[in-house]
Formats: structure tokens, C-alpha cells, sequence
């Protein structure tokens, strides 16, 4: 077929001065070289002249690309002829079931095995609504009926993808291809893999009818919160059967096998209408819905019911789920991997204090009552999640309000606010009064009036410390003020708010919404001498055959100052402190007396949410408690539960741990302070108090200095009050000056 001067190989063999961009030289010894090594070159030396060589050049050039690309399509032909060839050889496939991935604990203990692949009930085909049959072909290969195996449209547009982006991300799988993987694969993105299923794919195409290929598809595929078919997913989500689901319910369903967590109807209702309306839309061009059907569907509310018979995972179910969203999300680990890929995933869980959380969050909420709560509890020092419980009750709410609720954080925002002022020189003594107060819009009409709880003030000047403990919302606006919004954005951001706040004066009471992991973890800085570190749910993932697909390691950096760190935690103390009641109680003495270690933390509340979020040197625990819908809580009786499930999950928890109080850095020093008058206490003076400054910078004066001379002690707190009034006037006119702040 060739001769040996069309032979594509040998061309490009040929000596590289042959394609040179310079010209063609024309000496005699050249010439007659190329003569002998090149006989058909006399045609181009014919024709040589400077205008005429760029062009043949160009001309051959074309003409070894077209060679070259023959004998490579040639070969490429005979080589899917040996593999067409060895896969009818080969037989149909043995039709195994694919492996189990597994989950593990911090301890290596088993969490959870999920029989990827392997539904519960197998469902025939004829049994199955002709709806679900539709959609999956509608969405996944609409020419499964036409093809051998192989959609070449498809795989042409991801091969072009795939060469611009230097990767395998793009797929163009058909359902004989996804079911081949699902039976007998794991998920690497290779081309060695990609071999191996068009392999299998071709054994499944000659050897089993289309439609039973159809039928092992939708039996085995994931379907998400450990349904695995169509059989369970249509009891899960619409409490039916395969058989009875319409075409709105089959488009919902057929749409969830590409991101079970990512499209999931009860974590993420909008993301998989959308996906449902989109495979509708599929169904109509295709032919398989008329008009009316179409509409028809198209208006069908979708109502999603969990099957009462089926307990779904009861072990970390909400913990389980978000291991896999972010196996997905943060990873880039292809979702496939998760429906059959026989994978060992060792996660950061403790099963003893999950147990516990869960114990003590179904005790505390009612259960004749739609009230919910989250918990999560998080190691400051590597940030592994502990312990995870997104609502009471996983089967009939998966919804996860652990990490996919966002709520205003009341004053359990604080923490962060405080560490700002002690940057900006405040102090533990530093005085501010608390006292109604209304604060001017700088950028509007009306003004911000914040009021204490239960609008009790102690209608005197308190210090730092003091309004920490009884969670005095005036000192906090007023600190605000003074270091202005935009700090207080900067520092929860350094600590791992990753939500959008706004820079304002209501954000020193927490009115931006965050969700409970994220407040959870950004506490750790306090914890753990000023380090920020970033949530962890896995720490490896192997492969059934112990290959290391994904390692992690604790991510954290050096975002506080350890001394203010510290005085900070010091700070949060104090609201389990009896010696801090004064005009009000401090905001812990409810659970105070159940503390049997030291501990830390904050309390906060909206009209509509109560938070506790709290730690020890190693464990940091926070708590969330109210309606989904935003139903205004009733303090008097719903106030204390947070507290009550983070004091209990934690000491139980904590239980037999050696009882660790926080380190002190050196430059803190701890001083007894006089709860009348924020100066240095004295035994003859009142009720006093302990807290931690950086050294020298503690009040110089004693308490006894106005001992029983009240005309000095007035004259003393209005030279205070002055002072600051004029600190705070000044910080006023700088900010109001700004275009920058919003009430």
C-alpha cells in the first residue's frame, strides 16, 4: 500500500534540516545528498525560485501531516480491531457486585459499611415507572438504545476538553459504561481504567440485551443518604414505589445520582428542583413528555417523605454526609468513586463523644415540639471534627444545621470583638458605662439603640472583664465604636469566619449569620494559643487495595497574639466565675456548678437562636438551638438548653481525661481587681475578682484610695467617665466621617 517514500515513519525520520525554516541551500554537495536520500525532491529543486519556497515547504509539510495521521489512524484502527476482537472473545462479564466502601473512626474502629452498588430490593425493569427509564435516558445517554456502548459525539467533545485542560476531568460516559464501573472498577480517573471499561463496557453490550443493562443501572446506582436504586430511592424520597413514581418525581430522582450530597432534595431543595426542571425540559425535547405532560409535571409540587420503615445510617449520619460532600467538594474526588469505588475512608470522628452529643441533643429538645438543635465538637489542635449532630432526628431531617444553616450568632461573636479592643489597647479594667444608648446612623435618618437583656444596666461604668460575663451589649457597641467595624471584620476573619459580614455596628451582637462549624472552629484561636485552624473530616482515604488515594494534614497558622489569645480565653471565663454577680448574674451560672474542669466559652442569643460554644485546652464544643423556620424562641424555657448539652457533652465527653487548665505565656500576669471600682483589690475593700493582663499594663491605682471617702471616689469615677467621653467622642467624629460603615 505504501511505497518507502510515502512510509509516514520514515518521513519523520527524516533529517531535521528537511523541514528547516531556513531556505533551501543549493550547493552542489547538498543538492546531490538530497538527490540520493530523497527522490522526490528533484520536483521541489525544479520549481526553487525565493518566492516560490515558502510554499512547497508549507505544501510537504501538509503532506507529511496527512501521511502521518493515515498510518497513525490505520494503526489506531487495527488496534480497536485486537480489542474488539479479545472483548467478544472474552465472553460476557462475570457479574460481580462491587466492593463496600468503608468508613472508619479516629481509632480505626468501623463507623459505617456502605454496600455501594448493592441494592436492598432489585426492582425488574418491567416493574420500574416508564418515567424513571426516560429520564435517566433523557439526562445520562440519550442514545443508549442506538449506540454499541459508546456515545463517539460525546467522547470527542470530552477528549477536546480534556487535551485543553491537560487532565481527565471531563467525562462522557454512557449508563453501559457507568454500570461497567459500578460492577467491576474503581473510579481512578486513568486512561489505564478508562482501557479497562470500554473493555467491559463491549463485553456488556455484545453479551447482555439492553435492557437488562438498563435494569442493573438504575438497581445499583447511589441515590444518596444510603439509598442505593430506584426501589429505595422512591421509598426515601416519596414514600412510594418504583412503579408508582410520576414524571415530575422520576426527573427529581434521575438527576441525584450525579452528586447525591450536591443535589440532595433535603439538604439543597433548590439545587435539585433546578436539576429536575432541567432533565424535564430533556424529556420534552426528546419526545418522551407531550406538552401537557410536560406542564403537568412541570406544576407538581414535590412533596419528599422518608420511609418509616427504613432507618437510614445511625451512626454520624449528618457527620457521614459531609464527609462525602467534601471528599467531592474540597478533594476533587470524583462522586463515582463514592457509589462503588470499595474505598477505606478514616475520618477524624470520636464514636464515644458522637454518641454522647447525640445523646444529650435528643434529651434536651423536646420531642412533641419542632424545635432543633446542632452541635459540633472540634480539636483546636488540629482541627479534626470530633463530634457532629446537624438536627434530633437524621430520618425524618437529614438537613444538616451543623454546617448548612446560617444563623446570627448573638453574642457569642463577642470573643472575637474583645481580642480586637485588647490589640487596640484595651485592658480587662478598661471602663465603659452601661447605660441605655443611642447611637447616631452616620449614613441615614434614626439612630441604633441597642438594649441589654431583659434591659437591665448597670447604669454605671463596668470594665472589659465585667462585660464579658454578664454579655453587656452596650460596652460592646461603644468597643466597636471605638476600634470601628471594619477591625472586628478583619479579626473573626483571621480566626476562620469564612461567612459575608457586614461591617456595622450591630455586628459587635453577632447580627451576620454563620453556621455552627465554622463559629465552632474559629474559636480554636483562643483555645490553642492563637492559631487558626481549618476544619478536618478525613484523614486518609485508600482504595480496596490499600492504595493511598487522598492523605491530609492539620492546617493551621499563627493568626492571634498568644498573650492576647490567652487573656481573652481568660476573659471568657469569667462567665462561669460566682465572684463576677453583681447587678445582674454572670450569663454561665446556670451551669456553672456542672463544670468540673476548666473551661471557657460564650453564650448568645437572638430573638430566634441561642447559642453556647465553649472549650477546654483540647476540645472546643458549640451549640445551636432553635426553629428552622425562624419561630421566635421562648427564653424563659428554650434559653438554657445550648448550655445545657454543651456543659453535659462536654464533661461526659471529657470524662477520665486528665483535667488540663490553660497554659499562661509569659508577659501575662494574673491581678485581683475590685468588682466596685475596677481598680486593683485589696482585702479591705469589696468582692473582687481575678483576671489576666499583659504586664504593667494592670490599673496602678488600689481600691483603697477611695476607701470611705465617697466625695473621692465620685470625683475619681467622673475623671474616668470624662476621659473616656472624650476618647469616645473623638472616635465618633473619625468614623462618622467614613462613606465606608452601615448601621
Amino acid at each position: 500500500m505504501f511505497n518507502q517514500y510515502s512510509n509516514p515513519f520514515r518521513i519523520l525520520l527524516s533529517p531535521i534540516k528537511k523541514f528547516s525554516s531556513q531556505r533551501l541551500i543549493s550547493d552542489q554537495k547538498t543538492d546531490t545528498a538530497n538527490r540520493l536520500i530523497y527522490p522526490f525532491i528533484d520536483e521541489v529543486l525544479a520549481v526553487q525560485t525565493a518566492t516560490r519556497r515558502p510554499y512547497k515547504r508549507k505544501r510537504n509539510k501538509w503532506h507529511v501531516l496527512f501521511r502521518l495521521t493515515l498510518g497513525m489512524g490505520i494503526i489506531g484502527a487495527l488496534g480497536l480491531l485486537v480489542i474488539f476482537g479479545i472483548a467478544y472473545a472474552l465472553g460476557p462479564p462475570p457479574m460481580e457486585e462491587s466492593q463496600s466502601t468503608t468508613i472508619y473512626s479516629d481509632d480505626g474502629e468501623v463507623v459505617n459499611e456502605q454496600h455501594q452498588g448493592q441494592a436492598r430490593e432489585w426492582t425488574d425493569l418491567e416493574d420500574i415507572s416508564p418515567h424513571v427509564v426516560d429520564a435517566f435516558i433523557a439526562v445520562e445517554d440519550r442514545k443508549f438504545f442506538d449506540h454499541h456502548g459508546f456515545d463517539y459525539t460525546r467522547i470527542g467533545a470530552a477528549v477536546l476538553n480534556n487535551i485543553q485542560s491537560m487532565s481527565m476531568s471531563q467525562g462522557a460516559s454512557t449508563i453501559t459504561q457507568q454500570y461497567a464501573r459500578n460492577l467491576f472498577l474503581n473510579h481512578d480517573k486513568t486512561w489505564d481504567r478508562k482501557i479497562r471499561e470500554a473493555l467491559y463496557a463491549l463485553r456488556l453490550e455484545w453479551h447482555v440485551p439492553k435492557e437488562e443493562i438498563l435494569e442493573g443501572y438504575v438497581n445499583t446506582i447511589n441515590f444518596g443518604h444510603g439509598a442505593y436504586g430506584i426501589e429505595q430511592a422512591a421509598q426515601m424520597y416519596f414514600d412510594t414505589s418504583a412503579s408508582e413514581l410520576n414524571a415530575a418525581q422520576s426527573a427529581l430522582v434521575a438527576g441525584l445520582p450525579r452528586g447525591p450530597s450536591y443535589y440532595s432534595p433535603y439538604v439543597y431543595p433548590d439545587r435539585a428542583e433546578n436539576r429536575q426542571q432541567m432533565i424535564l425540559d430533556m424529556m420534552h425535547e426528546q419526545g418522551e413528555l407531550d406538552t401537557a405532560e410536560y406542564e403537568e409535571a412541570l406544576e407538581h409540587d414535590l412533596t419528599y417523605e422518608a420511609a418509616e420503615e427504613e432507618e437510614l445510617e445511625t451512626t454520624a449520619p449528618y457527620f457521614q454526609d459531609t464527609v462525602e460532600r467534601e471528599l467531592v467538594e474540597r478533594y476533587d474526588l470524583d462522586p463515582e468513586v463514592l457509589e462503588a469505588g470499595g474505598l477505606n475512608i478514616y475520618t477524624t470522628i470520636d464514636p464515644e463523644l458522637q454518641e454522647i452529643t447525640e445523646r444529650y441533643v435528643e434529651a434536651e429538645l423536646p420531642k412533641d415540639d419542632p424545635l432543633q438543635g446542632a452541635a459540633v465538637s472540634v480539636d483546636p489542635r488540629t482541627g479534626d471534627v470530633k463530634a457532629m449532630v446537624g438536627g434530633k432526628n437524621y430520618s425524618e431531617s437529614p438537613f444538616n444545621r451543623a454546617v448548612d444553616a446560617q444563623r446570627p450568632s448573638g453574642s457569642a461573636f463577642k470573643p472575637f470583638l474583645y481580642y480586637a479592643a485588647l490589640e487596640n489597647g484595651f485592658t480587662a479594667a478598661t471602663p465603659l458605662k452601661s447605660e441605655p444608648t443611642s447611637f447616631p446612623n452616620p449614613h441615614g435618618d434614626g439612630s441604633y439603640e441597642p438594649g441589654n437583656f431583659n434591659d437591665i444596666y448597670a447604669e454605671d461604668f463596668i470594665t472589659l472583664a465585667q462585660a464579658m460575663a454578664y454579655s453587656d451589649n452596650i460596652y460592646a457597641v461603644k468597643t466597636n465604636v471605638f476600634q470601628e467595624p471594619e477591625t472586628l471584620v478583619e479579626t473573626a476573619e483571621a480566626a476562620g469566619i469564612e461567612s459575608p459580614l457586614s461591617a456595622n455596628l450591630s455586628l459587635a451582637l453577632g447580627t451576620s449569620e454563620v453556621n455552627v462549624l465554622e463559629l465552632t472552629k474559629a474559636y480554636s484561636p483562643f483555645a490553642n494559643g492563637g492559631e487558626q485552624v481549618e476544619h478536618r473530616l478525613v484523614e486518609r482515604v485508600e482504595d480496596h487495595e490499600g492504595n493511598v488515594l487522598l492523605e491530609t494534614d492539620p492546617e493551621k497558622q499563627q493568626v492571634f497574639e498568644p498573650e492576647l489569645a490567652y487573656i481573652t480565653t481568660d476573659l471568657m471565663k469569667q462567665m462561669f466565675a460566682p465572684s463576677m454577680n453583681d447587678h445582674v448574674a454572670v450569663t454561665g451560672h446556670s451551669i456553672a456548678h456542672l463544670l468540673q474542669r476548666p473551661a471557657a466559652g460564650k453564650s448568645g442569643s437572638t430573638p430566634s437562636d441561642s447559642w453556647m460554644v465553649g472549650f477546654t485546652p483540647e476540645l472546643v464544643t458549640g451549640v445551636w438551638v432553635g426553629y428552622d423556620d425562624n419561630t421566635e424562641l421562648d427564653h424563659g424555657e428554650h434559653g438554657q438548653i445550648a448550655k445545657r448539652i454543651w456543659v453535659n457533652a462536654l464533661e461526659s465527653g471529657l470524662d477520665g481525661h486528665l483535667k488540663q487548665d490553660f497554659s499562661t505565656p509569659e508577659g501575662v500576669e494574673e491581678v485581683g481587681i475590685d468588682l466596685e471600682t475596677g481598680l486593683l483589690a485589696d482585702d479591705a475593700c469589696g468582692e473582687s475578682y481575678t483576671v489576666a493582663f499583659l504586664e504593667d499594663t494592670e490599673p496602678e491605682e488600689s481600691c483603697t484610695a477611695y476607701l470611705n471617702d465617697e466625695e473621692a471616689e465620685e470625683d475619681a469615677r467622673e475623671e474616668r467617665k470624662e476621659k473616656e467621653s472624650e476618647k469616645l467622642m473623638d472616635r465618633l467624629k473619625r468614623w462618622f466621617s467614613s462613606d465606608e460603615t452601615e448601621l
